[in-house]
């Protein structure tokens, strides 16, 4: 199955759209061992009864055996050399997307900024990132943490200086929509900003679908992994991107405890897999798949009126109430 670390294999080329889209910052020989030898610790042990982050962890390994077909078969059949080889092959594909990713986005998010015809003052380097960040008057603005006040310029000189340091729990004001940020209602826009737009975009449907209507092209990598919705782990790496790109950090890593892009990427993950925000993340991931795939079925449940099917509904549920009510 895993015989060579080439771009090309199988492994590496699942890999890379596996982090993208369901877990981006982990290690992957780690995963796959543990997830090995939980599979016999679970025999007798329910998987409730483990901490939070190791249900997380259980849950990414089952997705990445469930999407590989014989996967499971291979790695439980094999040698603990085996397992290592997939588990580095995976990624291998996985840093290399976030890579290139990284790379691309570097440039581009330069083109969105500001909006279109106007220029940013003074300009910024597309290869030199040294000035970006709170270095700079935009991007300090877009990556000044929700609830501290970007124009007043005790704080702004502290985040700039590194005074006041930012944990990558405390979220960017570019996440919400407009930039506003409203903490009487920290839901209210948050993840639908058109600088994320445009770099899910970038990623998923090809770069030159950022100024076009919404369509996953045949060149792009939604299209070529058959993706038809948002993931909640693909756009908490997209916004992970976005936030490195704007920072003055030249190195993506998950071990920089300046950009703390580890603990920003898990924090956001924590909030949409929360049972307890169902509602509000239901509602996120819906607005999120029709701007990006609008003609996938996920994006078109809402069922029209006075249709055969709308009334085949509401007859069922008037049937199920009287069941119901007859039953108490």
């Amino acid at each position: 199955m895993a015989n060579s670390l080439t771009s090309s294999n199988p492994l590496v080329l699942h890999g890379r759209h596996f982090g993208r889209t369901v877990f981006a910052l982990c290690n992957y020989p780690a995963l796959l061992t543990s997830g090995i030898l939980r599979l016999e610790e679970l025999q007798d042990i329910p998987v409730e009864d483990y901490p939070a982050d190791v249900r997380r962890e259980h849950r990414v390994f089952m997705e990445l055996v469930d999407s590989y077909p014989g996967l499971l078969e291979h790695l439980t059949n094999g040698e603990e050399e085996d397992i290592i080889l997939v588990g580095e092959l995976l990624g291998k594909g996985a840093s290399g997307a976030r890579g290139d990713d990284t790379k691309t986005l570097k440039s581009a998010v330069l083109e969105w900024l500001v909006p279109r015809g106007q220029v940013v003052i003074p300009p910024l380097s597309r290869n030199i990132k040294s000035d970006r960040g709170f270095n700079h008057e935009v991007t300090g603005a877009l990556l000044c943490p929700a609830g501290l006040d970007w124009s007043n310029a005790e704080t702004k000189q502290g985040l700039k200086s590194g005074e006041i340091a930012v944990r990558g729990d405390q979220w960017p004001m570019f996440l919400y929509a407009g930039n506003i940020y409203d903490p009487e209602e920290p839901w209210k826009g948050l993840l639908r900003s058109e600088i994320l737009i445009f770099g899910f975009k970038h990623v998923f449907t090809s770069p030159s679908s950022v100024d076009r209507e919404p369509k996953a092209t045949r060149s792009g990598n939604a299209y070529l992994h058959g993706m038809k919705s948002v993931t909640k782990a693909s756009l908490a790496y997209i916004a992970t991107q976005v936030r490195f790109s704007l920072s003055s950090s030249s190195v993506f890593s998950r071990t920089d405890t300046i950009t703390d892009s580890d603990n920003f990427y898990h924090s956001i993950l924590d909030l949409l897999e929360d049972p307890d925000e169902n509602e509000e993340v239901a509602d996120l991931m819906m607005w999120w798949t029709r701007r990006v795939f609008p003609n996938s079925s996920s994006s078109q449940r809402s069922i029209s009126k006075n249709s055969a099917l709308s009334k085949i509904r509401e007859k069922r549920a008037i049937l199920q109430e009287r069941a119901t009510a007859g039953a108490t």
